[in-house]
């Protein structure tokens, strides 16, 4: 799986389409230059994944979930919802149909690694977005600091 990191602000044309920052595509593993494109839950944003890395996450959710039971099967359903999208010739990507809302009317789109996978956000609702940010160090220091009895 790669490690992707950066943060990267592309123009988006009337089509939907923007042109894919060379310093991300470097990082990425895509053997076939297939990606996943898929809504988040968590936030007014789109992810992009690699085809191989969504693969992966899949295979661990379908080891998590049990099918049988409706509310891992809505929730795999939920999860692996998405489109199967690839670079064209010119380097650019094209926002499905299916994805479109979420970034409906953006002149401008940013691209936010995450490690895993890069958000694609409208810049309008990327600004607002972290601008309501809370304090990072103490969250930081409650979820993963350890005293220096615990090391």
């Amino acid at each position: 799986m790669a490690l992707i990191l950066g943060k990267e602000y592309c123009k988006v044309d009337a089509n939907g389409r923007f042109k894919f920052p060379i310093a991300l595509k470097r990082q990425l593993e895509t053997e076939d230059g297939r990606f996943v494109i898929r809504q988040s839950v968590y936030a007014e944003c789109l992810e992009l994944w690699t085809y191989a890395s969504f693969r992966e996450e899949v295979e661990k959710l379908q080891e998590k979930l049990n099918p049988y039971r409706r509310e891992d099967r809505e929730l795999l359903r939920k999860l692996t919802e998405g489109n199967i999208i690839e670079l064209d010739s010119s380097d650019r990507l094209l926002i499905p149909a299916e994805q479109k809302s979420v970034v409906e009317g953006a002149k401008e789109v940013v691209l936010q690694s995450t490690g895993k996978f890069i958000e694609l956000w409208a810049r309008k609702a990327y600004d607002k977005m972290n601008s309501n940010t809370g304090d990072y160090a103490l969250r930081a220091e409650a979820l993963l600091g350890q005293s220096a009895a615990d090391q």
